[in-house]
């Protein structure tokens, strides 16, 4: 499990790579401009299907119904695994927080006569598919957890805004739509320095955001 993440990892590393390489040749050309902050499910699915799906390092809290000594809160290890008070090694990356509630029942239920569990996250850090990266001419730019409802501006309030010397009129953003990695245009400066609320938009789970440096 171990060396899957670490795969995972460099894969996703050499995908960033490939990304930058992607919008820098493709600078001059003009492209989509995505909508303003409302979802489009001809887009996407729809985001009241969002369901945040746990990944390592996450922070989860696990409360047993009656049981005090079996409730905690617990790390998510990076093999994807958690160890509770009462159950060792339950997979919990991958799955959503109901998901592993219930299998954590019935796990109990060995022990516990018809345990009721909760399972809420207090630390979100989650998968690559669930974060958002942000690279180039940010204060802070990383990869930050995808939030329900995030838009541009909550992003970039994330990574401190814009640096004196990004072009933010020329971002990138790239999104995998239909399993085909498609990019916009992003009017950065305009929303961050300007105020155009229309400027603003949806921000989805695995976007990546480029902010080149502007020519003087």
């Amino acid at each position: 499990m171990v060396r899957d993440w670490k795969v995972f990892s460099v894969a996703t590393r050499l995908m960033v790579t490939s990304v930058v390489v992607l919008l820098v040749g493709c600078a001059s050309e003009q492209l989509p401009v995505l909508p303003t902050a409302t979802i489009h499910p001809s887009i996407t699915k729809d985001v009241n299907d969002y369901r945040y799906i746990i990944g390592p390092g996450d922070k989860i809290k696990i409360s047993v119904w009656g049981n005090p000594e079996g409730s905690g809160s617990y790390q998510v290890r990076p093999d994807g695994m958690v160890s509770t008070a009462l159950v060792d090694d339950v997979v919990a990356a991958g799955r959503t927080p109901t998901e592993l509630s219930r299998d954590l029942e019935e796990k109990l239920s060995r022990y516990i006569r018809d345990p009721i569990v909760s399972v809420s996250v207090d630390n979100f850090v989650g998968p690559f598919s669930e974060q958002v990266r942000v690279m180039g001419e940010a204060v802070e730019p990383r990869a930050i957890s995808y939030k329900e409802d995030m838009t541009l501006f909550d992003v970039m309030i994330e990574v401190g805004g814009l640096t004196e010397f990004a072009d933010g009129n020329s971002a990138r953003l790239i999104r995998v739509i239909d399993n085909e990695q498609r990019q916009f245009s992003l009017q950065m400066d305009d929303l961050m320095r300007d105020g155009v609320i229309e400027a603003n938009v949806d921000i989805l789970p695995g976007d990546i955001i480029f902010i080149p440096e502007a020519w003087f």
